[in-house]
């Protein structure tokens, strides 16, 4: 019955094929049109699994408590100077802060302010105690300064030192580091441009913590439009603008970098559309001559290539209409329909091209083909969807939109293939085959296949028997930061904050209903080995105040009065910046006097400079203001804060900065940080576990990532079940026979094993990505095995020889160089996806190839009729050349 439907179909439309043509260029064109129209992509990766999922429940509770921290871009500044990397910071805030089309909020971290007031109470006592006597000893360098703020009070600071230096007070070799900076920085400003400058290291004792503190990050909650395949492109493009115009750049001291989920993410489709126009081209050319050897003939191609476009357009059409926005994942429909769509043109083509060389008859060979090549692509088209459709049930929503559309293109394509296919070959007029259309020159291989087929089976099973060990071995990489290239400007940034426990991304977080129940938590937790650190927001109360506070208030109390000058002096004129470099430079030379080596070099060094800067133009000494000024106005302003600590609890902490650790309905969050820094998978998922078996609620990255693939794993073999038992069903109630389900899933399975085996031995993990080739397994292996079975069900004999072969090997060519081509990606994803694309087909096609017709056998006998030795039967499915 399904052979006289599909003969009468494609009948019909070789009579009427004109009329056939027509409804189909209509179709595509409506169905082009609604594609372009309702075309929408989420790229929210977030949206690619299950919201039921507990550990979905559980990151969704903790972003709904702290949105605040979702979705961030973090701009990292790293200064040659605290200062440089301090003014840096402000000055983005201050630039972007308005933006709101652009962003919710830029602002500094919210502990900043507060450690820039409390800071010292952090440390301890004994520190506290060196910091306030180093302050102390340095009052009047302080009171001039503040007294003076300018250039001039710069110079006469300087003076006051070298006094000191001449009296005996302060040895030249503790202050001489300070001297040769000032020194970069006054040549700096004669030759134009501004040298980054620190104090630090003065008011330090001559310490090297000038070196301490110069990274500051900014906070940015862009505006998404998850639309666009880069949600946050023109976000991230606003900042980058507003780099360049504040000439945030190393020539100016600072270094910006953006990272966080949102870089990421842009950045990664960044990548993957880099050299995609070229390697697109060169890939269809591959294709077009690939098709020219299979087809031979440029009517055939172009019959296949217009039969595959009206096909994906409806495919389009129709997964957009089911599924409203395609996903990350979904998207790939495209590339799945294109292999096996493809495959079906080939199949009905080569089958035509068979049935040519036998029939001159146009249209009769047309139908011809379609009586023997039908039925098959009928099987293979329902099982194929059936396979797809089994990943409607998971909880992975990325890979499960993706059945559903590939599972409708799969029956689009067998439409296509015995309607506008047979109507457009009727048109085109192909001309007639002149040679047998199989591969003649496999009859020895057919021979040896016939005749040890027992040895062949053996050696196939017994390599894949003896590589089983290897199957424990599969990895599963579903670190997202592994599929992106470490080259990228996010993810090196990213990197490089994992080598700091305080900036470490891989942190957990774990939501309580109080915050006393979160301390007692993060107390137990602290204890675990695999745990570094763990903080609430107690952690924001620093510990012995008692013996802190007085002596800040000492400080306070000295220090205050100088900091803060009821009357500062007038600001000076450009005449008085001179006079007053010019005596810094007289100082200088005396304080030369008071060392030797390095350091009086050094002293007179800069003396020297002193003495070009007073007789330089006003621009140099401009340049010097722009050099020395805001640092010091800075330091001036952290030391006044710094001084007026005082008792710090709960209820004095900044609200913004309590809002982190605690919700307005008293939710406490803890974060976990881990004691080894590592990102590989393993350390991962030990803190991951370890953290979990006390705090079952725990989320943060390392979780999502462990639970993520755990998540995909197992949708991946329930999948694979519901595919595995509803293929072979829908194989018996077509073949009636359980030998024949299984000749045609064992060669499939023996291939996906194979696979999995030669993943091991290349070092090729499976993830996010590359996952995807296990439906195109599925789909194209489950074809290609149908196709050797019915001609073997039809008593066709040799079929290396056949014509079947032909369509076979070609078919799996065209898709590996058009699924392979994506190796030569420079995205990692993109190119693992198309390394596990080429490496199973190339199993399918050797499965399917050399070891299905070992393992079938001869073919059976049909009732009442007898098959002579070395002749096939010209009916059923593709038969051989011969």
């Amino acid at each position: 019955m399904l052979t006289t439907i599909v003969t009468r179909i494609v009948a019909a439309c070789c009579r009427h094929a004109k009329l056939v043509v027509l409804i189909a260029a209509i179709a595509a064109s409506l169905a082009g049109y609604y594609a372009v129209a309702h075309f929408a992509i989420n790229t929210d990766s977030s949206k690619l699994i299950a919201d039921d999922l507990p550990w979905r429940q559980r990151q969704a509770a903790f972003t709904k408590a702290f949105p605040q921290n979702d979705g961030l871009i973090l701009v990292v500044i790293d200064g040659a100077t605290p200062e440089a990397a301090q003014g840096a910071a402000v000055s983005l805030v201050d630039r972007l802060k308005d933006r709101h089309d652009r962003f919710d909020f830029v602002k500094l971290p919210d502990e900043e302010p507060f450690f820039n007031k409390n800071g010292l109470l952090f440390q301890p006592t004994e520190k506290v105690n060196a910091t306030v006597d180093q302050l102390t000893k340095s009052q009047p360098l302080l009171a001039q300064l503040a007294s003076d703020p300018s250039l001039r009070g710069f110079m006469t600071m300087i003076s006051l030192v070298s006094i000191g230096i001449e009296r005996g007070q302060t040895p030249l070799a503790d202050v001489a580091p300070f001297f040769g900076k000032t020194a970069d920085a006054v040549e700096g400003a004669l030759n134009g441009h501004v040298v980054p400058f620190s104090f630090r290291q003065l008011f330090s004792g001559g310490s090297d913590s000038e070196q301490v503190g110069r990274r500051r990050f900014v906070q940015i909650k862009p505006k998404l439009d998850f639309s666009n395949i880069q949600p946050g492109q023109a976000a991230t493009d606003a900042v980058e603008q507003a780099v360049e115009e504040l000439h945030l750049t190393r020539d100016h001291g600072v270094r910006v970098r953006l990272t966080g989920q949102i870089p990421l993410d842009d950045q990664e489709f960044g990548t993957v559309k880099e050299g995609f126009a070229l390697n697109s081209t060169l890939t269809v050319l591959a294709v077009i001559f690939i098709l020219w050897l299979a087809l031979k003939s440029g009517r055939l191609i172009i019959a296949v290539g217009l039969s595959t476009l009206v096909g994906l357009l409806l495919t389009a059409a129709a997964g957009l209409a089911v599924v409203g926005a395609l996903n990350l994942i979904s998207i790939a429909f495209a590339v799945l329909f294109i292999g096996i769509g493809v495959d079906f043109g080939i199949q009905f083509s080569v089958r035509y091209r068979d049935e040519r060389y036998a029939e001159p008859r146009l249209i009769t060979a047309v139908t011809s083909a379609g009586v023997k090549a039908g039925r098959p692509l009928l099987l293979a088209a329902a099982a194929t969807t059936a396979g797809f459709y089994s990943f409607l049930p998971t909880d992975y929503k990325g890979v499960s939109e993706l059945g559903i559309i590939a599972g409708d293109g799969m029956i689009i394509a067998f439409g296509i293939s015995i309607t506008l296919l047979p109507a457009l070959l009727t048109l085109f007029h192909p001309p007639s085959e002149t040679k047998e259309v199989g591969y003649r020159f496999l009859a020895p291989l057919d021979e040896f296949l016939t005749r040890h087929r027992w040895w062949v089976i053996g050696l196939t099973v017994g390599l894949a028997i003896v590589g089983s060990p290897l199957l424990r071995d599969v990895k599963f990489d579903f670190n997202p930061l592994n599929l992106n290239s470490p080259k990228v400007e996010s993810v090196a940034t990213l990197l490089d904050l994992m080598k700091d426990p305080a900036t470490t991304p891989n942190k957990i977080d774990v939501l309580e209903p109080s915050l006393d129940r979160a301390q007692a938590l993060a107390d137990k937790l602290a204890k675990l080995p695999e745990v570094g650190a763990t903080q609430t927001l107690n952690s924001f109360i620093p510990p012995d105040q008692d013996a802190k506070l007085p002596v800040l208030q000492d400080a306070a109390d000295l220090l205050g009065p100088s900091l803060n000058p009821e009357e500062g002096k007038p600001a000076p004129g450009d005449d008085d910046d001179v006079v007053a470099i010019k005596a810094a430079a007289v100082r200088l030379d005396h304080s030369a006097e008071k060392g030797a080596g390095d350091a009086a070099q050094t002293t007179r060094r800069l003396a020297e400079d002193m003495r070009k800067l007073a007789a330089a133009p006003p621009e140099a000494r401009q340049a010097a203001r722009d050099a020395f000024l805001p640092p010091l106005t800075m330091l001036l302003g952290q030391l006044r804060a710094l001084v007026s600590a005082g008792p710090v609890t709960l209820d004095t902490l900044p609200k913004d900065l309590a809002r982190d650790w605690v919700t307005p309905d008293g939710q406490a969050r803890i974060e976990v940080t881990p004691r080894n820094l590592s990102n590989t998978n393993d350390n991962l998922a030990r803190f991951s576990d370890a953290v979990l078996s006390v705090a079952p609620n725990a989320t943060g990255q390392p979780v999502v990532i462990q639970e993520s693939g755990r998540s995909v794993i197992w949708a991946f073999i329930e999948a694979g079940l519901w595919a595995l038992g509803s293929i072979a069903l829908l194989l018996y109630l077509v073949l009636r026979r359980v030998v024949d389900v299984l000749l045609t899933l064992v060669p499939l399975l023996l291939a996906g094993v194979l696979t999995m085996e030669i993943t091991v031995l290349i070092g090729l993990p499976l993830n996010f990505a590359n996952i995807i080739a296990l439906p195109l397994l599925l789909g194209l292996g489950v074809a290609f095995k149908i196709y050797f079975v019915m001609a073997w069900r039809a008593g066709q004999t040799h079929l290396l020889q056949s014509s079947l072969t032909r369509a076979v090997f070609f078919s799996a060519m065209t898709t590996a160089v058009a699924f392979g081509s994506l190796w030569s990606s420079k995205h990692p994803g993109t190119s693992s996806m198309g390394e596990l694309l080429a490496l199973s087909l190339a199993c399918t096609l050797v499965a399917a190839v050399f070891f299905q017709p070992a393992l079938m056998g001869p073919p059976r006998k049909k009732e009442g009729e007898q098959v002579p030795e070395g002749e096939s039967l010209r009916e059923g499915v593709p038969v051989a050349a011969e």
